[in-house]
């Protein structure tokens, strides 16, 4: 699932790819936007770590859970 996130101040985005599920991400982005003094940590399928301080989040899109389908083998 892609977690992309932009920020108030910058017109760049960061997109993260995890394998938590959509209801976990759900909690943990409400949490910290409603807490604009703290950090949101999430970590990605690589095991990267991102800190983003939560005062700086614009908006948050979080991507479905299913999988895509490569070729022809929905066809």
């Amino acid at each position: 699932m892609d977690i992309k996130i932009g920020f108030s101040d910058s017109p760049r985005e960061l997109v993260i790819t995890s394998t938590e599920s959509r209801e976990l991400m759900s909690t943990k982005i409400a949490a910290a936007l409603n807490n604009s003094k703290g950090v949101l940590e999430l970590e990605d399928d690589k095991g990267s770590r991102y800190l983003v301080r939560n005062e700086r989040i614009a908006y948050v899109e979080i991507g479905s859970a299913t999988t895509r389908q490569v070729g022809f083998a929905g066809a």
